[in-house]
């Protein structure tokens, strides 16, 4: 039998420029330097110092980060680090060069462009395959980790230029035994992408997410989130009561199938909805499939560098509020 032993290293990470802020964290562009000049970049998700000394939300985060340490999957931002530096907690992840669907939208309103319709269910079955893997994930023991993204909106999914779809931030993800929860007392996610379910605080499934595709699914095509409106609280009422659209009737793109499988989607009926991720994920395959050659990594790849008029980056330069170097030997 292998021996068992530790290895003890040292490397830092050096902060080159903000990526995202959002309400509760930063993400940053860094560097990972190890031995003999070893340097990679990566993306590091820090806390906000306003947030720094309270317990249930520093628990959720270092929760999320042991929740997708081993999620491995190519439409799943992957997370390579869980360490603290000074007081600080940040998790260590993959970098991508691209964009989030929120700015991928944008860019379309500005340069006037419609999204192809192939190419917006090819990217709402990424996600789905992403969601397929997470719903089924096992823990240690062989048990069902039970896990539901809950935020399942266009600022959580990133597209690489490579054309790569992944789905990132769990972090009001719920799964057994990872993350505080208070399902059922408040509501989590974001209220024009939220399911019926999470709307009326009741208990979720992994087809609360589904419902959540469905929505950005239609976003995606018709260039609007039919659900939002002009407060939260409107939002949240349009999710559990307006009628679900004839989306043929909204864009002459849509035929039989695919407003089928919106229609599906977007069941309130528990027992009417895709059952799982992997269902949706099937039908949103055979539809861009079913007459043979259909989007792939490299057609959206070749799409988003065309929209953005995207080149290899050169090198940047640091951003000078955001000096940070965190020691590895400190990490957790």
């Amino acid at each position: 039998m292998a021996s068992l032993f530790t290895i003890q290293s040292e490397f830092r990470y050096e902060i080159v420029r903000k990526i995202f802020e959002g309400g509760m964290g930063v993400v940053y562009e860094a560097e990972q330097h190890g031995a003999r000049d070893f340097v990679k970049r990566i993306a590091i998700k820090v806390i906000r110092q306003s947030f720094a000394n309270q317990g249930m939300f520093i628990e959720n985060f270092i929760g999320e980060a042991k929740l997708v340490a081993d999620l491995i999957h190519t439409n799943i931002v992957q997370t390579y680090h869980l360490g603290e530096a000074r007081g600080i907690y940040f998790i260590s992840m993959e970098l991508i060069r691209g964009v989030n669907l929120e700015q991928f939208h944008q860019q379309h309103v500005t340069t006037r462009k419609q999204l192809p319709k192939e190419l917006a269910v090819f990217i709402a079955s990424r996600v789905a395959r992403g969601l397929a893997y997470a719903h089924t994930k096992r823990d240690k023991d062989g048990k069902n980790l039970g896990l539901v993204h809950r935020d399942v909106s266009p600022k959580n999914v990133m597209i690489a230029f490579e054309g790569d779809v992944k789905l990132t931030d769990f972090g009001i993800a719920k799964a057994r035994g990872f993350l505080q929860d208070q399902e059922g007392e408040v509501v989590a996610g974001k209220a024009d992408y939220m399911s019926p379910e999470q709307a009326n605080f009741q208990k979720t499934d992994a087809r609360s997410d589904i419902f959540s595709v469905g929505i950005v699914l239609a976003h995606l095509l018709l260039g609007y989130n039919v659900f939002k409106g002009q407060t939260l609280e409107e939002s949240r009422q349009r999710v559990m009561t307006m009628p679900i659209p004839d989306f043929r009737s909204l864009d002459s793109r849509v035929d039989d199938l695919l407003n089928e499988i919106l229609q599906r989607s977007l069941k309130r009926d528990l027992g009417e909805r895709y059952s799982n991720a992997t269902e949706l994920l099937l039908q949103l395959e055979k539809y861009i499939y079913q007459v043979g050659y259909g989007p792939t990594n490299e057609t959206l790849g070749r799409y988003i560098r065309d929209l953005f008029a995207y080149s290899e980056p050169g090198q940047e330069s640091a951003d000078k509020n955001a000096t940070m170097i965190f020691d590895r030997t400190k990490s957790r």
